[in-house]
């Protein structure tokens, strides 16, 4: 990194009856000496996950579709939504439903409720697979490095809400998708990753948000399995991504 540290990431099978906890305790002697920060997962535990979506839902079929064939490891242990318009797609996969809405006089109350949830589930990762409300930065600092977005742009252009139509008002040559964790600071958390897509004067503001769509899917979907796999560390706003 720009600031002198150095990153590894280390995937290793253990011995049969190795214990986790063993692990990183004589590991501490290693690393004490060298001032190292360091962290054990096993690959082989099922995350946790919720999925919170809004009016747009392709990002959350495409997620369930790749947990029911088996391509995504995840538990989804709950779809929080403010809007009723994917539940009966939730439920029929043996999903817990909740309807939070949201609404400039009720959000405290809202997110509340939403961290129970985290809490009552043991969520440990939250996706909000296009869900179009911000969050405050009390519920943010509840879950540091531990809820996604996927914002429709190719970040830092188009900031905020509509940015297809922003695109488009721009005559933009290239649209694209970002994935990030989510802070305080709207849309500008450490990018985990981008991909783009080629348009043209040709192209209406509603072509752009479906082909748009597309892109988001595909930059989500890396997203989570990347942090699944460990693969994402935060170096304050950057991440360094290991991909194979």
């Amino acid at each position: 990194a720009d600031n002198g540290q150095f990153f590894m990431r280390i995937n290793a099978t253990a011995e049969t009856g190795a214990a986790l906890e063993d692990l990183r305790q004589g590991f501490a002697e290693v690393a004490k000496p060298f001032g190292m920060n360091y962290e054990f997962h096993d690959q082989s535990a099922t995350m946790k996950v919720i999925i919170m979506v809004s009016s747009f839902g392709h990002c959350l079929h495409d997620l369930l579709y790749r947990v029911r064939i088996g391509a995504l490891p995840i538990y989804v242990v709950d779809s929080t939504q403010d809007h009723m318009d994917y539940q009966k797609v939730v439920v029929n996969q043996d999903i817990p439903f909740q309807c939070i809405k949201v609404t400039k006089d009720n959000k405290p109350q809202a997110e509340a409720r939403i961290m129970e949830v985290v809490e009552e589930t043991g969520a440990e990762l939250i996706v909000l697979a296009r869900y179009m409300q911000i969050l405050s930065s009390n519920f943010v600092s509840h879950y540091p490095h531990r809820v996604i977005n996927i914002h429709h742009s190719f970040l830092p252009a188009f900031v905020g809400a509509n940015p297809y139509q922003q695109a488009h008002d721009k005559g933009v040559k290239l649209i694209g998708a970002t994935s990030h964790y989510v802070t305080e600071d709207l849309d500008q958390g450490p990018i985990i990753e981008q991909n783009v897509q080629r348009v043209s004067h040709r192209h209406s503001a509603a072509e752009l948000r479906s082909l748009g769509q597309d892109v988001e899917r595909q930059v989500m979907l890396r997203a989570v399995r990347w942090h699944l796999e460990d693969r994402v560390i935060v170096d304050g706003n950057k991440t360094v991504v290991f991909v194979k």
